[in-house]
């Protein structure tokens, strides 16, 4: 019963959305590509609210629900949760913001969230922002950075970089073919990295003063 009620709450939720007709862009980018500054100066800039799909399910993890062991667990294997958690934790913050411009960072991290989410959501991404950055360097940024995460270690660092390659790369094949990805050379010094996305946005994006 409580199943059949969940599913029509989500059904409500997703066509509410598809309502909105909301302006949606995917930001991927291995761990310690500079993904959330980035988001930060976009949000600034051109009016877009950022969902961090990665700092949604850290809250749910820590709120004591019933998803937050599972997604504890998970999380520090370098695995990633089942599509459905983190579409509803989407869905609800999408909804919650009064926004109809969104950044999402870190998702899809592969097929399954790709096609779960536009089944779901009926929406379809604008492009893919794609912060390409080598593992060298983005392992020096994680490990030099002091925000006390635990999965913040050599071990798991790599485990993360491993299942960011192998399931990302269909869903930036997927979208390539579309020719909907934009990728941005994120090794670079942060302003360097900003003057290029600022030439994807483009002035039309910017947000009026």
């Amino acid at each position: 019963m409580g199943s059949a009620v969940e599913a029509v709450a989500n059904k409500e939720a997703a066509r509410s959305l598809a309502d909105l007709n909301p302006t949606v862009v995917f930001v991927l980018g291995g761990p310690g590509s500079g993904k959330g500054t980035q988001c930060a100066n976009i949000v600034k800039q051109f009016g877009f609210t950022h969902l961090s799909a990665g700092d949604l399910l850290r809250a749910e993890r820590n709120s004591g629900s019933e998803n937050g062991t599972m997604i504890s667990n998970m999380i520090k294997e370098g695995q990633i949760v089942p599509a459905v958690v983190t579409i509803k934790l989407l869905e609800r913050a999408m909804l919650e913001s009064g926004n109809d411009k969104f950044l999402i960072d870190g998702f899809p991290r592969n097929e399954e969230n790709r096609a779960a989410f536009e089944d779901v959501t009926k929406i379809v991404p604008s492009f893919v922002l794609y912060f390409d950055c080598s593992e060298e360097e983005m392992e020096r940024r994680l490990l030099s950075r002091n925000q006390g995460r635990e999965d913040d270690n050599v071990e798991t660092i790599r485990k993360r970089f491993k299942v960011f390659l192998e399931s990302t790369q269909k869903v930036l094949e997927y979208y390539n073919s579309q020719g909907k990805v934009r990728k941005v050379d994120a090794g670079r010094p942060i302003e360097e990295v900003f003057e290029s996305v600022k030439c994807i946005f483009g002035p039309k994006n910017e947000k009026a003063d």
